[in-house]
Protein backbone atom coordinates (compact mmCIF):
# COMPACT_ATOMS: atom_id res chain seq x y z
CA UNK A 1 0.00 0.00 0.00
CA UNK A 2 1.12 3.54 -0.68
CA UNK A 3 1.91 5.62 2.39
CA UNK A 4 0.17 9.02 2.49
CA UNK A 5 2.16 10.35 5.43
CA UNK A 6 4.61 13.00 4.26
CA UNK A 7 2.75 13.92 1.07
CA UNK A 8 2.12 17.57 0.27
CA UNK A 9 -1.39 18.91 -0.19
CA UNK A 10 -0.91 18.88 -3.97
CA UNK A 11 0.22 15.25 -3.86
CA UNK A 12 -2.78 14.27 -1.74
CA UNK A 13 -5.02 16.02 -4.26
CA UNK A 14 -3.45 14.02 -7.09
CA UNK A 15 -4.10 10.76 -5.21
CA UNK A 16 -7.75 11.66 -4.68
CA UNK A 17 -8.24 12.56 -8.34
CA UNK A 18 -6.67 9.22 -9.33
CA UNK A 19 -9.47 7.37 -7.49
CA UNK A 20 -12.24 9.62 -8.81
CA UNK A 21 -12.63 11.84 -5.74
CA UNK A 22 -12.77 15.61 -5.31
CA UNK A 23 -9.58 17.57 -4.62
CA UNK A 24 -11.03 19.56 -1.73
CA UNK A 25 -11.05 16.43 0.46
CA UNK A 26 -7.24 16.59 0.53
CA UNK A 27 -7.28 19.55 2.94
CA UNK A 28 -9.44 17.55 5.35
CA UNK A 29 -7.11 14.56 5.11
CA UNK A 30 -4.01 16.69 5.65
CA UNK A 31 -5.51 18.19 8.80
CA UNK A 32 -6.24 14.71 10.16
CA UNK A 33 -2.78 13.37 9.31
CA UNK A 34 -0.61 16.28 10.43
CA UNK A 35 -2.68 18.17 12.99
CA UNK A 36 -4.99 15.65 14.64
CA UNK A 37 -2.81 12.54 14.85
CA UNK A 38 -5.00 10.24 12.74
CA UNK A 39 -3.28 6.98 11.82
CA UNK A 40 -6.27 5.28 10.28
CA UNK A 41 -8.84 6.48 7.80
CA UNK A 42 -11.67 5.42 10.11
CA UNK A 43 -10.73 8.34 12.37
CA UNK A 44 -11.50 10.84 9.57
CA UNK A 45 -15.13 11.27 10.53
CA UNK A 46 -15.83 14.18 8.17
CA UNK A 47 -15.14 11.93 5.19
CA UNK A 48 -17.84 9.66 3.83
CA UNK A 49 -17.76 5.97 4.75
CA UNK A 50 -17.33 5.11 1.08
CA UNK A 51 -14.29 7.37 0.71
CA UNK A 52 -12.78 5.97 3.90
CA UNK A 53 -13.29 2.47 2.53
CA UNK A 54 -11.59 3.38 -0.75
CA UNK A 55 -8.67 4.95 1.04
CA UNK A 56 -8.24 1.96 3.37
CA UNK A 57 -8.08 -0.41 0.40
CA UNK A 58 -5.35 1.54 -1.38
CA UNK A 59 -3.37 3.51 1.19
CA UNK A 60 -1.93 3.58 4.66
CA UNK A 61 -0.77 6.28 7.11
CA UNK A 62 2.61 5.04 8.30
CA UNK A 63 4.40 7.52 10.54
CA UNK A 64 7.05 7.05 13.24
CA UNK A 65 6.95 4.12 15.65
CA UNK A 66 8.32 4.52 19.17
CA UNK A 67 11.02 2.06 20.19
CA UNK A 68 11.86 3.58 23.57
CA UNK A 69 12.08 6.91 25.38
CA UNK A 70 14.08 8.39 28.23
CA UNK A 71 12.79 11.25 30.36
CA UNK A 72 14.18 13.87 32.71
CA UNK A 73 12.29 16.85 34.19
CA UNK A 74 13.16 19.12 31.25
CA UNK A 75 13.99 16.68 28.45
CA UNK A 76 12.53 13.67 26.66
CA UNK A 77 14.62 11.64 24.24
CA UNK A 78 12.88 9.37 21.75
CA UNK A 79 14.25 6.49 19.71
CA UNK A 80 11.98 6.04 16.72
CA UNK A 81 11.64 3.46 13.98
CA UNK A 82 11.33 5.07 10.56
CA UNK A 83 10.76 2.43 7.90
CA UNK A 84 13.27 0.06 9.49
CA UNK A 85 15.88 2.66 10.48
CA UNK A 86 16.32 3.89 14.05
CA UNK A 87 16.79 7.60 14.70
CA UNK A 88 16.84 9.89 17.71
CA UNK A 89 14.94 13.09 18.40
CA UNK A 90 14.79 15.17 21.55
CA UNK A 91 12.21 17.41 23.21
CA UNK A 92 13.57 20.25 25.36
CA UNK A 93 11.15 22.14 27.57
CA UNK A 94 12.05 25.81 28.00
CA UNK A 95 10.28 28.60 29.87
CA UNK A 96 9.60 30.17 26.46
CA UNK A 97 8.30 27.05 24.72
CA UNK A 98 9.05 23.55 23.50
CA UNK A 99 12.08 23.10 21.27
CA UNK A 100 12.86 19.85 19.49
CA UNK A 101 15.98 18.50 17.85
CA UNK A 102 15.45 16.10 14.94
CA UNK A 103 17.68 13.92 12.79
CA UNK A 104 18.28 14.26 9.05
CA UNK A 105 20.11 10.97 8.49
CA UNK A 106 20.23 7.53 10.07
CA UNK A 107 23.79 7.53 11.36
CA UNK A 108 26.45 9.92 10.11
CA UNK A 109 29.51 9.84 7.86
CA UNK A 110 31.23 13.01 9.11
CA UNK A 111 33.46 11.29 11.68
CA UNK A 112 33.59 14.05 14.31
CA UNK A 113 35.77 12.86 17.17
CA UNK A 114 33.37 13.81 19.98
CA UNK A 115 30.12 12.43 18.51
CA UNK A 116 28.41 9.07 19.06
CA UNK A 117 26.23 9.36 15.93
CA UNK A 118 29.14 8.70 13.60
CA UNK A 119 30.53 5.61 15.35
CA UNK A 120 28.58 3.18 13.15
CA UNK A 121 28.82 5.32 10.02
CA UNK A 122 26.00 6.43 7.74
CA UNK A 123 23.10 4.08 7.08
CA UNK A 124 21.06 6.32 4.78
CA UNK A 125 19.47 9.72 4.23
CA UNK A 126 16.05 10.36 5.71
CA UNK A 127 13.24 11.50 3.45
CA UNK A 128 11.33 14.72 4.04
CA UNK A 129 8.44 12.54 5.24
CA UNK A 130 10.70 10.85 7.81
CA UNK A 131 11.94 14.20 9.08
CA UNK A 132 8.44 15.59 9.51
CA UNK A 133 7.42 12.28 11.11
CA UNK A 134 9.71 13.05 14.05
CA UNK A 135 8.14 16.48 14.50
CA UNK A 136 4.57 15.20 14.25
CA UNK A 137 5.33 12.36 16.69
CA UNK A 138 6.50 14.79 19.37
CA UNK A 139 3.70 17.25 18.59
CA UNK A 140 1.19 14.43 19.08
CA UNK A 141 2.81 13.67 22.45
CA UNK A 142 2.59 17.32 23.48
CA UNK A 143 -1.02 17.66 22.40
CA UNK A 144 -2.01 15.47 25.36
CA UNK A 145 -0.53 18.21 27.57
CA UNK A 146 -2.34 20.97 25.64
CA UNK A 147 1.07 22.02 24.31
CA UNK A 148 2.84 21.99 20.96
CA UNK A 149 6.21 22.14 19.24
CA UNK A 150 7.33 25.79 19.18
CA UNK A 151 10.70 25.57 17.43
CA UNK A 152 12.74 22.99 15.53
CA UNK A 153 16.47 22.41 15.23
CA UNK A 154 17.79 20.00 12.58
CA UNK A 155 20.84 19.11 14.64
CA UNK A 156 20.33 15.47 15.57
CA UNK A 157 21.93 12.51 13.86
CA UNK A 158 23.52 13.18 10.49
CA UNK A 159 24.69 16.17 8.44
CA UNK A 160 21.61 18.01 7.10
CA UNK A 161 23.39 19.69 4.19
CA UNK A 162 24.53 16.30 2.87
CA UNK A 163 20.81 15.51 2.50
CA UNK A 164 20.04 18.88 0.95
CA UNK A 165 17.02 18.21 -1.29
CA UNK A 166 15.13 16.27 1.39
CA UNK A 167 16.04 18.92 3.96
CA UNK A 168 14.60 21.75 1.87
CA UNK A 169 11.47 19.72 1.11
CA UNK A 170 11.04 19.19 4.86
CA UNK A 171 11.53 22.87 5.71
CA UNK A 172 8.93 23.88 3.14
CA UNK A 173 6.49 21.17 4.25
CA UNK A 174 6.62 21.97 7.99
CA UNK A 175 6.02 25.64 7.09
CA UNK A 176 2.75 24.86 5.30
CA UNK A 177 -0.45 25.81 7.18
CA UNK A 178 -1.91 22.34 6.65
CA UNK A 179 0.97 20.76 8.64
CA UNK A 180 2.21 22.82 11.61
CA UNK A 181 2.51 26.18 9.86
CA UNK A 182 5.91 26.66 11.48
CA UNK A 183 7.48 30.08 10.89
CA UNK A 184 10.83 29.83 9.09
CA UNK A 185 12.25 32.00 11.86
CA UNK A 186 11.58 29.18 14.31
CA UNK A 187 13.62 26.72 12.23
CA UNK A 188 17.36 26.15 12.65
CA UNK A 189 19.62 24.02 10.47
CA UNK A 190 22.99 22.88 11.79
CA UNK A 191 26.01 21.96 9.69
CA UNK A 192 29.55 20.80 10.39
CA UNK A 193 30.67 23.00 7.49
CA UNK A 194 29.66 21.85 4.00
CA UNK A 195 30.70 25.15 2.43
CA UNK A 196 29.17 24.84 -1.08
CA UNK A 197 25.81 23.90 0.42
CA UNK A 198 25.92 26.86 2.83
CA UNK A 199 26.11 29.13 -0.23
CA UNK A 200 23.30 27.18 -1.90
CA UNK A 201 21.13 27.49 1.19
CA UNK A 202 21.84 31.23 1.39
CA UNK A 203 20.68 31.69 -2.21
CA UNK A 204 17.23 30.34 -1.29
CA UNK A 205 16.88 33.26 1.17
CA UNK A 206 14.70 31.29 3.54
CA UNK A 207 14.76 33.22 6.84
CA UNK A 208 15.92 30.23 8.86
CA UNK A 209 18.79 30.29 11.35
CA UNK A 210 22.04 28.66 10.27
CA UNK A 211 24.05 27.00 13.01
CA UNK A 212 27.67 26.13 12.19
CA UNK A 213 29.46 23.56 14.34
CA UNK A 214 32.86 25.17 14.87
CA UNK A 215 34.37 23.64 18.02
CA UNK A 216 37.91 24.93 17.43
CA UNK A 217 39.47 28.30 16.52
CA UNK A 218 42.38 26.99 14.40
CA UNK A 219 42.60 24.71 11.38
CA UNK A 220 45.13 22.45 13.07
CA UNK A 221 42.93 21.75 16.08
CA UNK A 222 39.65 21.63 14.17
CA UNK A 223 41.03 19.09 11.71
CA UNK A 224 41.78 16.71 14.61
CA UNK A 225 38.21 17.03 15.89
CA UNK A 226 36.29 17.37 12.61
CA UNK A 227 37.61 15.67 9.45
CA UNK A 228 35.46 17.93 7.26
CA UNK A 229 37.89 20.75 8.06
CA UNK A 230 40.52 19.07 5.88
CA UNK A 231 38.21 19.68 2.92
CA UNK A 232 36.69 23.04 3.92
CA UNK A 233 39.01 24.96 6.21
CA UNK A 234 38.13 27.75 8.60
CA UNK A 235 38.81 30.60 6.19
CA UNK A 236 36.34 29.22 3.62
CA UNK A 237 33.83 28.30 6.33
CA UNK A 238 33.82 31.71 8.02
CA UNK A 239 33.45 33.43 4.62
CA UNK A 240 30.45 31.23 3.87
CA UNK A 241 28.94 32.06 7.26
CA UNK A 242 29.44 35.76 6.65
CA UNK A 243 27.79 35.46 3.22
CA UNK A 244 24.80 33.65 4.76
CA UNK A 245 24.29 36.40 7.32
CA UNK A 246 24.55 39.14 4.69
CA UNK A 247 22.17 37.46 2.21
CA UNK A 248 19.48 36.47 4.70
CA UNK A 249 19.86 39.13 7.40
CA UNK A 250 19.85 36.28 9.92
CA UNK A 251 22.44 36.05 12.68
CA UNK A 252 24.58 32.92 12.28
CA UNK A 253 25.11 30.79 15.37
CA UNK A 254 28.50 29.17 15.85
CA UNK A 255 28.34 26.12 18.08
CA UNK A 256 31.41 25.55 20.24
CA UNK A 257 31.58 22.38 22.35
CA UNK A 258 33.97 22.87 25.26
CA UNK A 259 36.17 19.83 25.90
CA UNK A 260 38.39 19.69 28.95
CA UNK A 261 42.04 20.27 28.05
CA UNK A 262 41.35 20.26 24.30
CA UNK A 263 39.76 23.54 23.16
CA UNK A 264 38.79 25.31 26.39
CA UNK A 265 41.70 27.60 27.30
CA UNK A 266 41.56 31.39 27.45
CA UNK A 267 43.95 31.43 24.49
CA UNK A 268 41.44 29.38 22.49
CA UNK A 269 38.80 31.93 23.47
CA UNK A 270 40.98 34.81 22.26
CA UNK A 271 41.60 33.02 18.95
CA UNK A 272 37.86 32.42 18.57
CA UNK A 273 37.11 36.10 19.19
CA UNK A 274 39.61 37.10 16.51
CA UNK A 275 38.15 34.59 14.06
CA UNK A 276 34.59 35.91 14.46
CA UNK A 277 35.34 39.61 14.74
CA UNK A 278 32.86 41.91 12.93
CA UNK A 279 30.48 39.09 11.97
CA UNK A 280 26.71 39.00 12.33
CA UNK A 281 27.07 36.02 14.60
CA UNK A 282 26.57 34.56 18.04
CA UNK A 283 28.57 31.82 19.80
CA UNK A 284 26.68 29.05 21.57
CA UNK A 285 29.11 27.56 24.11
CA UNK A 286 28.25 23.97 25.03
CA UNK A 287 30.08 22.03 27.77
CA UNK A 288 30.39 18.55 26.31
CA UNK A 289 28.01 15.73 27.20
CA UNK A 290 30.57 12.92 27.69
CA UNK A 291 30.22 9.89 25.39
CA UNK A 292 31.25 6.50 26.75
CA UNK A 293 33.21 5.58 23.62
CA UNK A 294 35.08 8.91 23.56
CA UNK A 295 37.69 9.95 26.12
CA UNK A 296 36.49 13.55 26.41
CA UNK A 297 35.43 15.26 29.62
CA UNK A 298 33.45 18.33 30.61
CA UNK A 299 35.62 21.25 31.72
CA UNK A 300 35.32 22.48 35.32
CA UNK A 301 33.05 25.47 35.93
CA UNK A 302 35.96 27.87 36.48
CA UNK A 303 37.35 27.04 33.02
CA UNK A 304 33.95 27.52 31.38
CA UNK A 305 33.48 30.87 33.13
CA UNK A 306 36.97 32.07 32.14
CA UNK A 307 36.29 31.15 28.49
CA UNK A 308 33.02 33.08 28.50
CA UNK A 309 34.64 36.12 30.13
CA UNK A 310 37.23 36.39 27.35
CA UNK A 311 34.53 36.33 24.65
CA UNK A 312 32.48 38.93 26.48
CA UNK A 313 35.50 41.20 27.02
CA UNK A 314 36.24 41.07 23.27
CA UNK A 315 32.72 41.96 22.23
CA UNK A 316 31.62 38.54 20.99
CA UNK A 317 27.98 37.72 21.60
CA UNK A 318 27.99 34.39 23.41
CA UNK A 319 25.55 32.28 25.40
CA UNK A 320 26.23 29.31 27.61
CA UNK A 321 23.78 26.63 26.60
CA UNK A 322 21.58 25.36 29.37
CA UNK A 323 22.44 21.71 29.78
CA UNK A 324 19.66 19.30 28.91
CA UNK A 325 19.44 15.60 29.52
CA UNK A 326 22.99 14.58 30.40
CA UNK A 327 21.43 12.11 32.83
CA UNK A 328 19.50 10.46 29.97
CA UNK A 329 22.36 10.13 27.46
CA UNK A 330 21.27 13.18 25.49
CA UNK A 331 24.51 13.42 23.51
CA UNK A 332 23.58 12.67 19.94
CA UNK A 333 23.68 8.98 18.98
CA UNK A 334 24.10 7.49 22.44
CA UNK A 335 20.62 6.01 22.77
CA UNK A 336 20.65 4.59 19.24
CA UNK A 337 23.96 2.80 19.85
CA UNK A 338 22.38 0.83 22.68
CA UNK A 339 19.90 -0.65 20.18
CA UNK A 340 21.98 -1.22 17.01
Amino acid sequence: MKNLFGLTLAQLQDELVSIGQKKFRAAQMAAWIYQRGARSFDAMTDLSKELRRQLSERYEIRAAQLITRLDSPSTAKFLLDLNGSTVECVLMRHDYGNSICISSQAGCAMGCAFCASTLNGLERNLTAAEMIAQVIFINDELRAESAKVDSIVVMGMGEPLMNFDNLIAFLRLIHEPYTLGMSYRRLTVSTCGIVPKIYELAQLKLPITLSISLHAPTDELRSTLMPINRTFGLDALIKAGRDYGERTGRRVTYEYILIDGVNDSTEHARQLATLLKDQLANVNVIPINPVVERDFKRPPSRTINAFMEVLEARGIGATLRKEFGAEINAACGQLRRSFV
